[in-house]
């Protein structure tokens, strides 16, 4: 089939990639002149494992390409996805659809005969219907159907997710655009992945729902964690002793310094203003969000705590930057707050992350950055885990000690064990769990 993606970012690049992989033949369309020629050049603006490869090897074979023509890319088009981003809007948390709607405007000013076109960008509930209302009042002539097809990507495992997904889920009641929806992921029938059809708006609610959920999961598990401090309990053993009951299960069940990422902080607070204007308040999601927001800095109390109550002059060592390991992305990570809090509090503040540096650099204020976990702990006073990159798991503990002036542990992902940082003479303060000092 003839597809185009329109928006290279993560979604679009992915998707694009994927669907060439499935023997498609695919342009992916952005605006950035700079992004399309690295990506002529073969070079990836983001970080997904496995995503350059493929790239590479669909290129090579002449199914993949990339253009900053959509009126030409998208005029013999089968089917139009449509992956532009949508931010949060400046001012009141709704969500930015101005990239959506202008796409929308130039596909059907160029698409010639029948054509469907998709949102795969996360957009609020109505979008479908205003985009077809776009189409109908302003090109009444153009034969075009408005598909959702939500994208339920995780970052870090974005090829395993499109390849081998829980769910497909696609929003039209058009048998034509069914015809076509299906042919787009039929190579993904031998793994009986399941298409789920429903009504457009109805589809567009399954994606900000799923988010909100699995956000309001996350910071349960999180005052869970606070409740486990206060009570002397482990948080790792509540998570999963009800984790192991099936009606809850065990993702998204790890206490830490609170969620961010692209999704997640967007979506809820798009879905709180959504109800919020058809009056029918989420309490829940609106705590969540709240909740969140107040971790992330409660994150950065916790490590001035563990260095005795004040950091002026002192050096911290922040392992892990992004939002979350096997991804470069910074969006709404807790490390902005966390690093914000040090410096405010007079901190001499030093990271490493193995994929993020570049892109914290815009977000992030002085801090130092180096080039390895041992680089940027030489006389600090704390070594705190963000972020649960592999690689911090097998550290030289014994090098770590030697390098610090003080042996501190901040462990805000639960990746060590207690009682490996005492053997190592760290004192180690965990999450949801009891501090152990050296």
């Amino acid at each position: 089939m003839r597809v185009v993606m329109i928006g290279s970012g993560y979604v679009g690049l992915v998707s694009g990639a994927c669907l060439a992989d499935f023997g498609h033949r695919v342009i992916c369309v952005d605006k950035s002149p700079d992004k399309i020629d690295a990506l002529e050049r073969g070079e990836v603006p983001i970080f997904e494992p496995g995503l350059e490869q493929i790239i590479a090897q669909n290129t090579t074979a002449g199914r993949l390409g990339f253009s900053l023509d959509l009126p030409r890319a998208v005029a013999d088009a089968d089917v139009v996805f449509i992956a532009v981003g949508t931010p949060s809007r400046r001012g009141d948390g709704h969500a930015d659809l101005s990239y959506v709607y202008a796409a929308a405007r130039e596909i059907a000013a160029a698409v010639t005969g029948f054509t469907v076109v998709v949102t795969k960008s996360t957009v609020p509930v109505g979008t479908g219907d205003e985009i077809e209302r776009i189409f109908r009042d302003e090109f009444p002539e153009k034969d075009i159907v408005v598909v959702s097809n939500p994208e339920f990507l995780r970052e870090g495992a974005a090829i395993t997710d499109f390849k081998r997904p829980d769910r497909i889920v696609i929003g039209t009641d058009d048998e034509r655009a069914i015809d076509i929806m299906r042919e787009v992921y039929r190579p993904l029938y031998l793994n009986e992945a399941p298409l789920y059809f429903c009504e457009r708006r109805t589809s567009e609610l399954i994606k900000y729902a799923a988010n909100a959920f699995l956000a309001m999961k996350i910071t349960f598990i999180n005052e869970i964690a606070d409740l486990c401090e206060q009570l002397g309990a482990d948080v790792q053993k509540v998570a999963k002793g009800i984790g192991m009951d099936k009606r809850i299960g065990d993702k998204f069940l790890h206490a830490g310094p609170g969620y961010g990422g692209s999704c997640f902080p967007k979506d809820t607070l798009a879905l709180v203003k959504t109800a919020q204007d058809h009056n029918s308040p989420l309490r829940l999601i609106e705590t969540t969000v709240a909740i969140n927001d107040n971790r992330k800095r409660a994150m950065g109390r916790k490590v001035i705590a563990a260095c005795g109550g004040a950091v002026r002059g002192k050096k911290v060592a922040l392992l892990g930057l992004t939002f979350k390991p096997n991804t470069d992305d910074m969006r709404d990570a807790p490390s902005i707050t966390i690093v914000q809090a040090l410096l405010d509090a007079g901190a001499d503040v030093h990271v490493f992350d193995p994929e993020g540096m570049e892109a914290a650099k815009s977000v992030l204020g002085p801090v130092t950055y180096g080039d390895s976990p041992y680089a940027i702990v030489d006389g600090a006073e704390a070594v705190v885990v963000v972020t649960e990159w592999e690689e911090f798991r097998a550290l030289d503990f014994r090098e770590l000690k030697a390098r610090m002036a003080k042996p501190v542990i901040v462990d805000l992902r639960n990746i060590y064990k207690p009682e490996e940082m005492v053997k190592y003479g760290f004192s180690h303060f965990p999450i949801g769990k009891r501090i152990t000092k050296a």
